[in-house]
This record gives C-alpha cells, structure tokens and sequence, in this order.
C-alpha cells in the first residue's frame, strides 16, 4: 500500500507519517510540501490514497484536488482541513473527495477515516453531518424515487451511510457483481456519473436514515442521518 502525504509543514506529515506507520507497517509513504511537488508524484507514481492539506503552497487544496482527479480520477484523496465546517466540506466532495477531516480531532479517528476510505467508502465525522446535510437541503432536486426498485432504494441508503459494495453484497447475501449491476442502473435512472454522485444525490434528498417513503409505496423508514464513513 502506498500513502502519499501531502501537507506544507514538515512537522505535521512525519507525525501523520509515525501514526499511520504504527496502524499500517507494510504501507510505504511519500511527502509532498506543496502543490506542484504534489502533482509531480501523483503523475509519476501510483498511488492507494492521497492525504491532502486544504491550504497548500502554490495553490489551495480544492485546486490541487480536481487536478488530481483529472489525472487519476480512481485515487481516493482524503482532504485534512483546519476547519470543521460543513461549506468546506461540501466543496471537496464535489469536486471529487473521499473524505474530509478535520485537523483538531483525534488520531484514532483519523485512522477510521483512512480505512473506510481505503475500503472504498466516504468519510465526514459525524459533527459536522448533520450541519451538512442541513446545507444541502435548501434548494436541492428532488427526483421521484419511484423510479428505483426497492432493492435499488436499500442499496442506495447503503452507499449513502458510506458503506463499500463488498460490504454491502455481505450484508445483502448479494454478490459484488449484482451490486455493480444496481449502481449502474441507480446512475442511468438519474443520469449520474459515479458512486460518489450517488453518494451526494443521497444527501441532497435526504436518504440514508431520514424518513421516505419507499419506492412504489411501503412504510416510511425511521432514524437519524447516517454518518458517510
């Protein structure tokens, strides 16, 4: 596994470094000071997850970030930020973003973010969700959900709570390949692009725990917004 850290002080990327090196010892790691030291090695190496400052010398993080999504747009980039703000938050997952946390919170929570995102999922700490999806909502489409089956509504709630799809085809005795069948039939009903557009159209409508009918009719379902891991 290969972690690319990318962050203008010295100090900050060898702590990173010395505490991800103690969860994941085989990982082999590369440091980037700047936005063009950055873009250098992402397209001279290969990558498994990027670690990205949100202010960065030579450009800021959501610069760098789409540029590195043009490059590589597979590599998950997990943006650190000295803000925990949801606006912050909802620019880096639009522009491509597999996460977004916050500088003050905990080391081992920083190691959760790593594996969900590494496992494929989305990561937003749960202070900031619901202030989120509160940002989200003004203004935001409203598709008739009728138009997925039933299977394809638990399987969109299931991405939405940030859940990888071999995690999902385990808890749904399904194998990875109907859940790819599901994805790419949930992106041609609502003309998306990729999961993390399915991702965000789930926020945006409020799925993932909220209250909403079921495709089709069927009982409303219950509960608290679940957090994008």
């Amino acid at each position: 596994m290969k972690i690319l850290i990318a962050d203008h002080h010295a100090v900050f990327r060898h702590g990173l470094k010395d505490i991800l090196t103690r969860h994941f010892p085989e990982a082999k790691f590369g440091e980037a000071d700047g936005a063009q030291a950055t873009l250098k090695l992402v397209r001279k190496k290969p990558w498994d997850l990027i670690l990205l400052d949100a202010t960065m010398c030579g450009g800021n993080g959501l610069q760098i970030l789409r540029q590195i999504k043009q490059a590589q747009p597979k590599l998950p980039v997990l943006i650190l930020s000295a803000h925990a703000e949801n606006q912050p938050a909802v620019r880096v997952l639009q522009a491509g973003a597999a996460g977004y946390f916050p500088k003050i919170n905990p080391a081992e929570e920083l190691l959760d973010a790593v594996e969900k995102v590494l496992a494929g999922g989305t990561y937003i700490p749960l202070a900031i969700m619901g202030s989120l999806v509160q940002h989200l909502r003004p203004g935001a489409q409203r598709p008739d959900h009728r138009k997925l089956s039933k299977r394809e509504y638990e399987i969109l709630r299931l991405l939405a709570s940030g859940k990888p799809a071999k995690v999902i085809a385990r808890d749904l005795c399904l194998s990875p390949q109907t859940i790819g069948t599901h994805r790419t039939r949930m992106l041609k009903k609502f003309e998306l692009h990729s999961t993390a557009e399915l991702i965000r159209y789930a926020i945006q409508n409020r799925l993932g725990g909220l209250n909403h009918p079921m495709p089709g009719g069927g009982s409303r379902m219950s509960g608290s917004p679940a957090s994008l891991r």
